[in-house]
């Protein structure tokens, strides 16, 4: 696919920062940028939010790794695809890395399952540059503080699941070297930006 814009996403465990930085981000380039997440990001991928994140339903590791697939598909048509090729920055908090880490590794599908689902998005969609808050879950912001996200049943998740998505984006940015740049969080926020915009700059994205 031509493009002219840029994408970037940002990834990593629940509560190391990743979200505020990229939200500082896309405030930080302005106009020209556009700022989104999954899951969602459109009207229809949010709808298909609220069934992945509901702690009332259940589904199977299965279907729920084909959800998070086609609510990404929707939103690369929808809204990533267009944008870039408006000329627009893109910048996504969580994208396929977080499927290979919480369905691939936590849920047991594997890896080259996750990439099967999601040979859309590999062939049509994918980042220019990936931004890996390489944090140990035990060691998150939000742990530190004694916080959680209410109803969201990721979040409410064992330490054990929470490891292993650790594991996953580990083998990610092993895999993929050439696109996820992994950025040690520091507990001072202007630090970590320091070092999210110095990688950026260092590839070329902004």
């Amino acid at each position: 696919m031509h493009k002219k814009g840029v994408f970037i996403t940002f990834e990593g465990s629940e509560g190391v920062g990743k979200s505020t930085h990229a939200k500082r981000l896309a405030a930080m380039l302005g106009d020209g940028a556009v700022f989104t997440r999954e899951p969602g990001g459109t009207p229809v991928a949010e709808k298909i939010r609220e069934i992945l994140i509901s702690d009332e339903l259940k589904v199977s590791p299965e279907i729920e790794a084909e959800l998070f697939a086609v609510q990404r598909r929707e939103h690369a048509d929808e809204l990533i695809i267009p944008a870039l090729r408006e000329g627009k920055t893109v910048i996504c908090d969580r994208y396929i890395d977080s499927s290979i880490a919480y369905q691939g590794f936590a849920r047991g599908l594997g890896l080259e399952r996750i990439l099967e689902l999601n040979d859309y998005v590999l062939k049509n969609c994918m980042p220019d540059v990936t931004l890996f808050f390489d944090m140990l879950p035990t060691e998150n912001f939000r742990r530190r503080k004694g916080s959680v996200v209410e109803h969201d049943r990721f979040e409410q998740e064992h330490l054990e699941f929470h490891m292993e998505c650790y594991r996953g984006f580990k083998e990610a940015a092993r895999r993929f070297p050439e696109r996820i740049v992994p950025i040690v969080p520091d507990p001072d926020k202007e630090i970590t930006f320091r070092r999210v915009v110095e990688a950026l700059k260092k590839r070329g994205a902004i």
